[in-house]
């Protein structure tokens, strides 16, 4: 982790209004930026892809800070107004915002405004929006690695965390929308527990920078980060999210015994060679399943298989808190 690159005195948030709870925390985080006498100006979502679309405006055309020198044209693009962006809404808003802006060293704060906060509780941010707000003002920047990946039909999007098929995306797809009104994280830990018990197994063809590899399983995820809820689980050997690489979990348990047994070495951090595992690190996947299976990246639902990912290194600079 680097310092922020700047002060941070002037942000834009970006808010998904249709997110639970939006216009509670779109006040809290508002009051949070004034404590902390950082100008903030608010930006809402309409549609999807509408975050991405606010991002890149703002950075080509936002105006300068109060008092701060006339930019001149560097490159024919005019110089960022935004000290940072920041978004409230579900991990979807974020990773438009993130992916928007990859490449740009331009900071990204994301706010705990959705139901799972994945990327949020990957990166140790606190799950009040005030609290949010003042830790990721106190922290620091990290660059990280991003996964870009393309599902069949051509549709694409870049991940921060992670992105598979099976049992993760059964999670986001299976979980009825009550569910997470209700229980909000806990619904996704519900579906996944029955998705693992349940083992619906699929045929999978995985070729990793010219490797192939084919097996039975139940999950193929391409994890950026190693860890998930509060480094609970832990995915693999040596992930990291800075490293240029994605790494490639194949699980293939056959039966419960096998299952329970996986999911306790995740637990444990152990990750000896096991027959129902596999991993490997690499730069360019593509993913096949028989039959085709829906992929989900982030938490988002993607589109089915056959997937084409490869990784972007450090393309991303997100604040994350002082650790």
């Amino acid at each position: 982790m680097v310092p922020p690159p700047q002060a941070i005195r002037r942000v834009l948030l970006v808010v998904n209004p249709a997110a639970r709870r939006a216009g509670r925390d779109e006040a809290a985080a508002r009051a949070a930026f004034a404590r902390a006498a950082v100008g903030c100006d608010v930006a809402r979502t309409e549609r999807p892809g509408h975050a991405a679309e606010l991002a890149r405006a703002a950075v080509a055309f936002a105006p300068p800070a109060p008092g701060a020198p006339s930019p001149g044209p560097a490159g024919g693009a005019t110089r960022p107004g935004y000290d940072a962006l920041f978004t409230l809404g579900g991990d979807g808003t974020a990773m438009e915002v993130v992916g928007a802006l990859a490449g740009s060293g331009i900071p990204v704060g994301i706010l705990p405004g959705g139901t799972g906060n994945l990327i949020a509780r990957t990166l140790g941010t606190p799950l009040g929006v005030a609290p949010a707000v003042a830790a990721l003002l106190a922290g620091g920047a990290a660059e990280v690695d991003l996964g870009s990946i393309e599902a069949a039909g051509g549709t694409r999007r870049h991940f921060a965390f992670a992105a598979g098929v099976g049992i993760d995306a059964r999670m986001i797809e299976e979980t009825p929308a009550a569910w997470k009104r209700r229980l909000g994280v806990l619904a996704y830990a519900a579906t996944a527990a029955r998705a693992v018990l349940g083992g619906r197994r699929f045929r999978a063809r995985v070729v990793v920078d010219g490797e192939v590899i084919e097996r039975e399983a139940v999950a193929v995820l391409l994890a950026n980060f190693g860890a998930v809820l509060g480094e609970l689980i832990h995915f693999g050997p040596g992930i990291r999210e800075d490293d240029g690489f994605l790494d490639l979990c194949v699980f293939s348990p056959d039966s419960t015994a096998d299952a329970v047994r996986v999911m306790w070495r995740l637990f444990r951090k152990d990750f000896r060679d096991d027959r129902c595992v596999i991993y490997r690190a690499g730069r360019q996947f593509r993913i096949e399943t028989t039959p085709p299976h829906v992929a989900q990246a982030d938490g988002e639902l993607l589109g089915r298989t056959p997937l084409v990912a490869h990784v972007v290194a450090r393309a991303a600079t997100l604040l994350v808190p002082q650790r």
